[in-house]
């Protein structure tokens, strides 16, 4: 999200940082830039005003234009006004009410409702060890109540069961009914959703809000639909007064303008957004580390975060054991390393995380190298035997030719897994000379106090790992060592061949 805006910002911003001195008609030249740049990611058109109109108030103020870094505190002022745009401070989904909290999730058909619905679930009951029943009240789209029950089996959540012909009011009062009577701690209602708003959806979902009393009432709202977002938001507010936002397809929308206008118009904050299509696809909206993001400040706590979420605790400790023995790293351990890589959203997601990559990242998009080439070479490996795995030596010309042809890949593509593999290796062995907690191991404590004064947002402090959480153990490719590759870049990468 925020790819098409973050680069316009960014091209505008680089322009005014290069100039040792300001003036006013500089100012104004970079706002009427900002302006059209946002106007194109899909920002209303209110919103833009109010946004341009204050950041140009503080922006020609003499402290501005006659300080010693007048490009860096425009972009300041920006990264300010946008974190008050987006909401000023992260809010979460309160649960501080008698139980069972009802959720009453609304929003137009197709919107991701009953997905958002089984993710917030999930994040309920693993994250806040929470009980959770869900309820589909969706009577009109076929198999709806169904798929609920699907994905309440796969996140581990229960559902209520399913009574044929019951309406929707009826179904929400069974089901606050049993949560109270069978002591679960949160009821989610998954109600029905239209093509479009009219007046008999509105008032199912007000029948049934009048029915439950939902402690929270979440519209989801698909960020890919631009405009339209702004204007569905506005008109459920109206009506049932919403307590918060739900972002589906940040991850497949590069302008975002949605998320910028739907807090300014409704005033609502938005909670939560949906990052991908699985279960755990599903990340809190934090305005300070998005307004990072959008100006290429990074997100590195956000990193951290998922890191320590997705790390793989025991396969970690197995690896640290086997290096402390001096058992050695081979590729096994490597295709462990890329699958880690890819529960971390991949290249391309965790590139958007780090701090002035930007245009390594357009570099990357224009290079063609994407996260296929993760699975790609989790493929090779696979491909080989145990022997050749545990000794790459073994691989000769012809054992390069079959690995190649049962990965689907060519050969010169071995080669190059094989270099990369090699480097990788070389800083594992350093790592075991460092003993048990390893070159990151020591290197995590001190980069978390750091992270404070990197300066990447106002207030952006270093990040808590989880009681017991293994500091992140980066994936393949991650020292960034050779001169002339950026960092985070596995060898080759961006090279033409």
């Amino acid at each position: 999200m925020f790819d098409g805006l973050s680069q316009k910002l960014g091209a505008v911003f680089d322009r005014l940082t290069r100039r040792g001195a300001l003036t006013e008609a500089d100012v104004g030249e970079a706002m009427r830039e900002v302006r059209v740049a946002l106007l194109e990611a899909d920002v209303a058109l209110p919103v833009v005003k109010d946004f341009v109109a204050r950041v140009k108030e503080q922006a020609v103020g003499v402290s501005v234009l006659k300080s010693v870094t007048p490009g860096q505190q425009v972009v300041k002022i920006v990264h300010d006004e946008l974190v008050k745009a987006l909401g000023a401070e992260a809010a979460v989904i309160d649960l501080e009410a008698p139980v069972p909290v009802v959720i009453l999730m609304v929003g137009l058909q197709g919107s991701g409702k009953t997905t958002s619905t089984a993710k917030i679930a999930r994040r309920l009951s693993q994250r806040d060890r929470k009980r959770v029943l869900m309820a589909s009240l969706d009577v009109n789209r076929p198999a709806a109540q169904e798929q609920l029950a699907i994905l309440g089996r796969q996140v581990e959540v229960a559902t209520l069961p399913i009574v044929a012909g019951q309406p929707p009011v009826a179904i929400a009062e069974r089901a606050l009914k049993t949560a109270r009577l069978e002591g679960y701690d949160v009821l989610l209602l998954d109600t029905a959703g239209r093509l479009a708003i009219d007046e008999a959806l509105m008032e199912e979902v007000a029948a049934v809000r009048a029915a439950t009393n939902p402690h929270e009432t979440l519209l989801v709202a698909d960020a890919m639909s631009g405009q339209d977002a702004v204007s569905v938001a506005k008109a459920f507010h109206d009506r049932l007064t919403l307590t918060g936002i739900v972002l589906t397809r940040i991850d497949g929308d590069a302008r975002g303008g949605a998320a910028l206008s739907m807090r300014a118009v409704t005033g609502c904050p938005i909670k939560l957004m949906g990052v991908g299509e699985k279960v755990d696809a599903l990340e809190e909206f934090h305005p300070e580390r998005i307004a990072g993001r959008i100006l290429g400040m990074g997100d590195v706590v956000s990193l951290v975060e998922r890191a320590a979420e997705t790390i793989d605790r025991e396969e970690a400790e197995k690896l640290a054991a086997k290096l402390e023995k001096g058992a050695g790293f081979d590729l096994d351990d490597f295709a462990s390393q890329l699958r880690q890589l890819q529960k971390m959203g991949g290249m391309q997601g965790l590139m958007g995380m780090l701090p002035g990559v930007a245009k390594v990242k357009q570099q990357l998009a224009d290079a063609k190298v994407d996260d296929g080439l993760l699975k790609r070479q989790e493929a090779i490996i696979l491909s080989m035997t145990k022997k050749e795995r545990r000794d790459w030596r073994l691989l000769n010309a012809r054992r390069k030719q079959r690995v190649a042809a049962g990965s689907g890949t060519t050969v010169p593509e071995v080669n190059r897994l094989l270099k990369q593999f090699q480097e990788m290796q070389k800083m594992m062995a350093q790592v075991q000379k460092m003993g048990q907690k390893g070159l990151l191991g020591r290197m995590m404590p001190g980069l978390a106090k750091k992270m404070g004064g990197l300066g990447l947002a106002p207030g952006m402090g270093a990040p808590t790992l989880p009681t017991g959480a293994m500091p992140p153990q980066l994936p393949p490719g991650f020292p960034g060592t050779g001169a002339g590759r950026p960092p985070f870049l596995p060898p080759g990468f961006g090279k033409k061949r």
